[in-house]
């Protein structure tokens, strides 16, 4: 039998960390069994819908790399992949249960129900709807919501992460198969959606455990085979005491991509949070992943989101990129975009326009202060990551060369205005960072004065042919410790403040190679 999965989200809001997860895990048991990886939209819940949110997700999806068999902007043999338009569907199957006696309209109004909970909850009860259950319930016309007739009985079934699990009858109870408004519900509706479309594997988030014994009472009634369950563990916040939440620090997955890391990385964390391959493996590619995967590697306790340790995977991949793709990837467009009028403006622009105003250039700051004071954000491009007017001037073979000396020390695509600005303009001498450098503040200001004299002066004799040359320049540099007789950190540190009044910066032999010998001096003066 061909193994078939599935990622079906509600568009009610940007994809995060945790469904990422469940679609990637989907998708690496269909690709590691040579199978099929369905997308399928559940927008049956119109009141929580976000307008362009459905896109917003097919992007996501394929922006990690789970490119998908089957799916709403693409078809396939089971289609439509949106429940809203499916509704026949699920009439046609209700109507089985309806004939079959195991289904029946509602007839009480919301605040009839609420009674029966109040009521439950004073004597100390838990509700269950079927102890009100109607003796002759209406017709069912479409106007009232249709309920699932239950047959509580105790269930032990299979998960392939969490092992045997159980529930008694109590759990089981009538609910709501189809609402007032036409529109199944999910419990009903993705049971239905599953069969149609052949899904072999239903893998999901452990907050779903509690419906099981619904859901298999509703298979029963059905008479479906079950697929095979994983239900996989919370993510939880890096304190490792709750579930990931907003407040510790959860976001929309293309908000990482905005924000400078690499899908690669991206694919490699998620995956890495509750599953490992039982070695001290922990770079893995997207090929290594289908290869290794298996549900019974994922782990039955929680993931613990460790930022930290994204950053620490984000550099290395970024380490292993070649040049000419990690010089393509900086250059690609940062793309806000708001398709309707009422979708919530992504976060990013709202929440991380102090961590922009370090990264960009001031005039996209105006730029996106307009878009935002106007809500005109239909397209909106940040030029790639590199964040400054210079870069525009230079030629793309410099580029590369500076992308290779930093390409070390990036620990996401967003460093790089911090890492390489100096390259392209001339930056104004900033004393202060010296004050606070524990070698250089030790060192009175007029020796320090010297030092940069006699560098100035020394590197003045060599022509722009030695400036071309790393080992000529880093005899030079020897010559004047020897000279100074200063140590490196203090005689280095000055001339590399001299050239980049940056917290961060390459070696001085590539730092002046790249500058050039005018521009080198230039600054060396400047600095005097």
């Amino acid at each position: 039998m061909t193994t078939r999965t599935r990622f079906a989200p509600s568009p009610t809001g940007f994809a995060h960390v945790g469904n990422i997860r469940t679609a990637l895990f989907a998708f690496l048991v269909a690709r590691h069994n040579d199978g099929q990886f369905i997308l399928r939209l559940e927008d049956t819940d119109k009141k929580r819908e976000v307008a362009g949110t459905d896109d917003y997700i097919i992007n996501a999806v394929k922006k990690l790399g789970m490119n998908y068999d089957e799916g709403p902007d693409i078809g396939g043999s089971f289609a439509p992949y949106r429940q809203s338009e499916r509704l026949d569907i699920y009439k046609k199957w209700a109507e089985k249960l309806v004939a079959a006696g195991r289904a029946y309209a509602d007839p009480y109004s919301p605040e009839e129900i609420q009674q029966f909970r109040d009521e439950a909850v004073a004597s100390k009860k838990p509700f269950l709807y079927r102890n009100h259950r109607p003796e002759n319930p209406p017709v069912w016309d479409g106007s009232r919501p249709l309920r699932f007739k239950s047959q509580p009985q105790d269930y032990s079934w299979h998960d392939a992460v969490m092992g045997e699990m159980h529930a008694g009858a109590e759990a089981v109870d009538d609910f709501i198969l189809i609402k007032s408004d036409g529109f199944p519900t999910y419990n009903f509706a993705h049971i239905v959606d599953d069969a149609e479309m052949k899904i072999t594997h239903v893998i999901r988030g452990q907050e779903f455990i509690a419906s099981m014994p619904n859901y298999l009472n509703l298979y029963e009634a059905l008479n479906l085979d079950k697929p095979i369950f994983a239900t996989v563990p919370h993510i939880l916040a890096e304190s490792g005491n709750k579930k990931l939440g907003k407040r510790d620090g959860a976001k929309d997955v293309l908000e990482y991509l905005r924000d400078g890391f690499v899908v690669e990385a991206l694919d490699n964390f998620i995956a890495s949070l509750g599953w490992n391959d039982g070695t001290e493996q922990e770079i893995f590619s997207m090929t290594e992943l289908i290869e290794k995967f298996s549900l019974e590697r994922v782990q039955k306790s929680g993931a613990r989101f460790d930022e930290k340790r994204l950053v620490w995977m984000n550099a290395q991949w970024i380490k292993r990129l070649s040049l000419d793709d990690l010089y393509e990837r900086t250059l690609n467009d940062i793309e806000y975009k708001r398709t309707d009028p009422d979708i919530a403006i992504p976060s990013i622009i709202g929440q991380r326009i102090d961590d922009f105003q370090n990264k960009v250039d001031a005039g996209y700051i105006k730029n996106l202060a307009y878009f935002l004071s106007t809500g005109d954000i239909q397209h909106l491009n940040i030029s790639g990551y590199w964040g400054f007017e210079g870069f525009k001037n230079k030629n793309e073979e410099y580029k590369k060369q500076i992308l290779l000396v930093v390409q070390e020390r990036l620990k996401t695509l967003a460093d790089l205005p911090a890492l390489t600005e100096y390259f392209f303009a001339r930056p104004t001498p900033n004393w202060s960072m010296i004050e606070n450098n524990k070698q250089l503040k030790k060192i009175p200001r007029n020796e320090l004065e010297n030092l940069i004299k006699i560098t100035f002066e020394k590197l003045s004799a060599l022509d722009e042919s030695d400036f071309a040359n790393e080992e000529t320049l880093q005899n030079k540099l020897n010559e004047l410790l020897t000279e100074t007789v200063q140590k490196p950190p203090v005689l280095f540190g000055i001339i590399r403040y001299a050239l980049t009044w940056a917290p961060f910066s390459p070696g001085l032999p590539e730092t002046m190679r790249l500058l050039g010998r005018e521009e080198t001096l230039a600054r060396i003066e400047a600095a005097l």
